[in-house]
């Protein structure tokens, strides 16, 4: 799949663009059924939790801003909340809100965002010692939802190389992040 393809079509179905949609669809669709079926393990719950998800994608469509991330992964990440959240209501026991007698704020206080952000900067930086290529394809795997044989693909490698690549960088993320 071609990222600036794909961005062109999530613009176009900005704009209404049904066969854009239609498109689009045929892209990722499989990806996408991927990523709620490893969340959910149910094929139907899989196949409703996609369904929704192209709605929110076509939906929003016009709000995905090509500087801020990758088409797909913008996408993989509509449809892994769409899948969690099914999950959650699967999960959760419907309980009458007189029975809660505090709402806890669920949002993380000061000093939980200020340690995920030193987390995220200490992981940039240990993404910035691995060579290029391997940090890129740890953050289409890990972040994006690529297979390990699209990433092989993608790099013109055999698939059991990307595996030790991956693999290897994990590794190193490892070390780098230590305690």
């Amino acid at each position: 799949m071609e990222q600036e393809e794909i961005a062109d079509l999530l613009a176009r179905c900005g704009l209404g663009d049904r066969g854009a949609f239609r498109a689009l669809y045929d892209l990722t669709a499989p990806k996408l059924f991927g990523v709620t079926l490893r969340i959910l393990g149910s094929r139907a719950e899989a196949e409703e939790a996609l369904q929704e998800a192209c709605v929110k994608i076509w939906s929003n469509a016009g709000r995905y801003q090509p500087g801020r991330g990758s088409p797909v992964g913008w996408m993989v990440s509509i449809a892994r909340n769409q899948a969690i959240d099914a999950l959650r209501a699967r999960r959760a026991p419907a309980r009458d809100i007189a029975d809660m007698p505090e709402l806890a704020d669920e949002r993380p206080g000061p000093e939980a965002g200020a340690l995920a952000s030193d987390d995220r900067r200490r992981l940039s930086d240990c993404l910035g010692v691995l060579p290029s290529d391997r940090a890129e394809a740890v953050k289409a795997a890990y972040v994006e939802g690529y297979s390990y044989d699209e990433l092989a693909r993608r790099h013109g490698v055999p698939l059991n190389t990307m595996r030790t690549w991956l693999r290897r960088a994990l590794i190193s993320l490892r070390e780098c992040l230590g305690p």
